[in-house]
């Protein structure tokens, strides 16, 4: 009989282990199904699937997941071979916005997750409105964002959230001082908040 092993599924090894990470993170709290479920407005019977591998797991799933468990997206995700599991981040710095990108270098079509701090000396509002294929999700870690979504603008405070469709003209601004977000968004999202045209010395609220 052949001793030789079977070849590497990295993916199919990776969805494993980020399973058993939220499972484990569930356990370690004393939490069931339900305990769970509800932190991440979750059904159990979906969770109970994403765990046992019955159904995918994706980012709309492993953001409020994340955030349930007290963890991060690149933790629940990184590969169990990394050896180097610490990301040390270099500031990108345009006018009115410094850029931290805290995942490692994404798959095409993949997300990146980033921490950004925006001043006043951002533009953004009517004319500085991006477009592009995806979604977006942020949430203030300080300070207050306006976000300019179509004709709305609407006040982000600190602790919330936001999550919209980027085909929906958008940017995002400061209220009364910096803010600082966490935000995910995909490759498109990355031109676009780092497009020149998108940032400009004299913008303001």
């Amino acid at each position: 009989m052949s001793t030789e092993q079977p070849v590497d599924q990295p993916d199919v090894d990776l969805s494993r282990v980020v399973r058993q990470r939220i499972r484990g993170l569930r356990q370690a709290r004393g939490w069931n199904l339900d305990a769970l479920a509800a932190r991440c407005h979750m059904s159990p019977s979906t969770l109970s699937r994403i765990e046992t591998g019955q159904r995918s797991i994706g980012l709309q799933q492993l953001v409020p997941l994340a955030r349930a468990l007290g963890t991060t997206i690149d933790h629940l995700v990184e590969s169990e071979h990394d050896e180097d599991v610490v990301i040390h981040p270099v500031a990108h710095q345009e006018p009115g916005l410094t850029t931290w990108l805290l995942s490692r270098d994404s798959q095409p079509g993949g997300s990146m997750v980033a921490k950004m701090q925006i001043t006043g000396r951002r533009r953004h509002g009517p004319g500085a409105l991006a477009v592009h294929p995806g979604k977006e999700w942020f949430t203030v870690l300080s300070g207050r964002a306006l976000l300019h979504l179509g004709e709305r603008r609407i006040t982000v405070e600190t602790g919330q959230a936001a999550e919209f469709s980027t085909m929906t003209p958008h940017s995002i601004g400061a209220v009364d001082g910096p803010v600082e977000i966490l935000t995910i968004f995909d490759a498109d999202g990355e031109r676009a908040h780092h497009q020149s045209g998108d940032l400009d010395k004299d913008g303001g609220v």
